[in-house]
């Protein structure tokens, strides 16, 4: 029975590899070159073996799929290493009002005001701590990923007044996240102020689109 147990996990590392040397990404639906996919296949094996070996045994299967995908990034599928990222922050953000998008390689976290600051405000809200849990559950697991702290505010007010406050912004969430042990040398901050609104800034809807906290994740080549 014991034997059982120790040689399934193995398999299922397997299974995962064969999965990522056929043409099309299993979560994106998007086709993959076949050496990514081969070098991705060969470094999901291995990494679910290492999983396994450095987990203990009731965390053994979790090890292995978080091996395998460290893996399947080290032999060249690091579209692989984002998409199982992506996944799990889409399921542990779902209802929370922060939408997770995908650019290339970056999985992007759009976190409006409502959730992160009140007006004028770069104290962080209670309501962002909870979000900002859940992320950090993610990058602690997959910790080959970069963390991009991007603040942005609507145009109402000065300029200045808006760089100097999407800078705040940007660092709270930033200093959140390093005091809950997130490495510093895998988180960056950039205050955009008023430069790239997503939306009109000539109504009230429009702004409260715009004024936003954005995390941006990045693999680290």
């Amino acid at each position: 029975m014991k034997l059982k147990h120790l040689t399934l996990v193995p398999f299922l590392g397997l299974s995962m590899a064969l999965t990522a040397c056929t043409t099309v990404n299993p979560y994106t639906g998007e086709e993959q070159t076949s050496n990514a996919a081969k070098g991705s296949a060969i470094g999901a094996v291995t990494g679910a073996l290492i999983g396994v070996a450095a987990s203990s045994k009731s965390d053994r299967g979790k090890g292995a799929l978080i091996g395998a995908a460290a893996g399947a990034a080290a032999g060249g599928g690091i579209g692989y290493y984002m998409d199982v990222q992506e996944a799990e922050l889409r399921q542990k953000l779902r209802n929370t009002g922060v939408s997770v998008t995908r650019s290339g390689d970056n999985i992007i976290l759009n976190m409006p005001n409502a959730i992160t600051f009140a007006v004028n405000s770069s104290t962080l809200k209670q309501s962002a701590m909870p979000v900002l849990d859940s992320v950090l559950l993610v990058l602690k697991e997959y910790d080959e990923t970069r963390v991009n702290v991007l603040g942005h505010t609507d145009s109402t007010g000065a300029e200045s007044y808006n760089q100097l406050l999407s800078e705040k912004r940007a660092q709270s969430v930033a200093d959140y996240l390093l005091r809950n042990q997130l490495e510093y040398a895998r988180v960056n901050t950039l205050g955009y102020g008023e430069s790239r609104p997503i939306a009109s800034n000539n109504n009230e809807a429009g702004r409260e689109q715009n004024r936003r906290v954005e995390l941006v994740l990045s693999p680290m080549k």
